[in-house]
């Protein structure tokens, strides 16, 4: 029952209670955004896979310029990360545009986190399940690890909240987000040395001789062109 209506109601109170409650911190961060980012937004809206693989636009506060270099070629992060853009990131201020789409019914305030549609090819079996529930804002990957895990670790998080989905693992997944969330932990770059996922998996298909696989999975072309226009 909870599954399949009340997380929905919850999801729907507490985005809604949230966004009213927030709406003046939102607005200052706004402001403040389109002040220091330089006529390049407020805000990043990337095609992300949602339930069942439906793409949606995933909302979130845009921490860096859109500044190049002159050959047209984006500026490193470092160079385009703003004060504000710093600011909002480690405070996780930068996920709460995401209560809109949790309002919208895109996202739930907990689950597997929305990835990169360039990822969709290199899910095995197992990993595609990440994908039977709406995505979430947090999840069990993110209090257990988030950008300091594996990839393999991360996937297997997603696939056991799935399994595991109750109010009682929500409750307790919300909480601990509150507390990393004010201690700052795991917030930043990824540590495991690996960037993107679908690179991650190429490797481990190389290293297994899969080049077929590879190949499979470039030739799912969609998923591919979306990153690919999203990292111009």
């Amino acid at each position: 029952m909870y599954r399949y209506f009340f997380k929905r109601l919850i999801d729907i109170v507490l985005s809604f209670v949230a966004l009213v409650i927030l709406s003046p911190l939102l607005l200052v961060i706004i402001i403040w955004l389109y002040l220091a980012n330089k006529d390049s937004g407020v805000f990043f809206t990337p095609l992300r896979p949602g339930k069942n693989g439906k793409l949606f636009r995933f909302i979130k506060f845009k921490s860096m310029t859109d500044e190049r270099d002159e050959n047209g070629k984006l500026l490193p992060d470092s160079m385009r990360l703003t004060v504000i853009g710093k600011f909002v990131r480690s405070t996780s201020i930068d996920e709460l545009p995401q209560l809109v789409n949790v309002l919208k019914g895109d996202m739930s305030i907990v689950g597997p986190r929305p990835l990169s549609a360039s990822y969709l090819p290199y899910y095995d079996e197992n990993e595609k399940h990440r994908h039977d529930v709406r995505p979430g804002i947090t999840g069990l990957a993110q209090v257990n690890g988030r950008t300091s895990i594996s990839w393999d670790q991360r996937l297997a998080y997603d696939v056991e909240y799935v399994r595991r989905m109750s109010f009682f693992l929500d409750m307790k997944i919300i909480l601990k987000t509150i507390y990393k969330v004010f201690k700052r932990e795991n917030v930043g770059a990824d540590k495991t040395g690996v960037s993107g996922f679908y690179i991650y998996r190429e490797m481990q298909w190389a290293a297994e001789g899969r080049q077929d696989k590879i190949a499979e999975a470039r030739e799912k072309s969609l998923p591919y062109r979306l990153f690919k226009s999203e990292n111009k």
